[in-house]
């Protein structure tokens, strides 16, 4: 009996060290939580109005150039719809990346 003395604190060492080297993991957050920060992420990314008003500037510059003023007519028109319809699609591929990181645990709050 007395030689298995060493046993028991070699099992309760061994149990200790496994769990040290067990990776830490953190726990993720609340959907409600990684909604709001995916809304600031989006947030940061900037405006579909910006997005639309640029496109619309080098819509019109450009169909100027090729139109004159009809053309500069057309161009800003579509140059608004498709940059605002491409900062639209960023910014909410943006919110889709962020909420997903952030369910993932991949985020530190």
């Amino acid at each position: 009996m007395d030689s298995f003395n060493w046993v028991l604190p070699l099992v309760i060492v061994g149990i200790a060290l496994s769990f040290a080297a067990l990776p830490e993991t953190s726990l993720a957050a609340s959907p409600s939580d990684c909604d709001a920060y995916a809304k600031r992420i989006e947030m940061d990314a900037g405006s579909v109005a910006g997005g639309a008003a640029r496109s619309a500037a080098r819509g019109a510059a450009f169909g100027g150039l090729v139109g004159r003023s009809e053309g500069a007519k057309k161009g800003a028109a579509i140059g608004a719809v498709v940059g605002g319809a491409r900062r639209a699609a960023g910014r909410s591929a943006t919110y889709r990346r962020a909420y997903d990181d952030c369910m993932a645990g991949r985020v530190q709050f």
